[in-house]
């Protein structure tokens, strides 16, 4: 990952969502991406040139657009089709964003055109996080990684966010995935939970 002057920052076209160039570089604001959020409380996850990522719950294509400028390729999937719009001009600026209007709930629908990948990432806000991640670790190659951001209000409102991030934690080892972290999103983003999963 690339830090001037303590900024995460990636390298690519500017001006997708007014975001502040620093030194011809994207700085990638945690305040509007959970990804970001994650790298600075400290969470070293590389992604590198050679990367396929399936990137679930892609909404307007903000931390999209990061990502995409550091991975080979970006399989982005959103169901809704106002934010998809937005991401089909994302997309326009970079080859390497492939845009999916599917539910990620349902795999099975855009099986045939994602490759199997190193990295999914998940930003899905549903009832059924964990298991929507579950389901699309189908794609997930031996030792990929794959990050869940929990939002526990997504879920049940009237819980103790623990008692989710608990039960979460066991519906993803019982899909089979191993957890390698856990990491509380605060400040930046209250009441989520990153989970950093491997598939072995």
């Amino acid at each position: 990952m690339i830090w001037i002057d303590g900024h995460l920052v990636s390298e690519g076209p500017g001006g997708v969502y007014g975001e502040r160039m620093l030194h011809g570089c994207r700085v990638w604001d945690p305040k509007r991406s959970k990804l970001a959020a994650l790298y600075h409380l400290g969470t070293e996850l590389d992604l590198g040139p050679d990367h396929r990522v399936l990137y679930l719950g892609a909404a307007n294509g903000t931390t999209v657009s990061h990502v995409a400028d550091y991975v080979e390729v970006v399989y982005a999937v959103e169901v809704a089709p106002r934010p998809m719009q937005d991401l089909l001009v994302v997309a326009g600026s970079r080859k390497n964003i492939i845009p999916i209007l599917a539910d990620a709930g349902r795999p099975g629908i855009y099986r045939p055109l994602v490759e199997e990948v190193d990295f999914i990432y998940q930003d899905v806000a549903s009832p059924r996080q964990v298991a929507i991640l579950i389901g699309n670790s189908c794609f997930l190659k031996e030792g990929g990684t794959a990050v869940l951001m929990l939002k526990s209000r997504s879920i049940d409102v009237t819980r103790p966010p623990e008692d989710i991030f608990s039960e979460a934690q066991t519906e993803i080892l019982d899909g089979g995935l191993r957890i390698l972290d856990r990491v509380r999103l605060s400040p930046y983003y209250p009441d989520h939970l990153a989970f950093l999963c491997r598939r072995d």
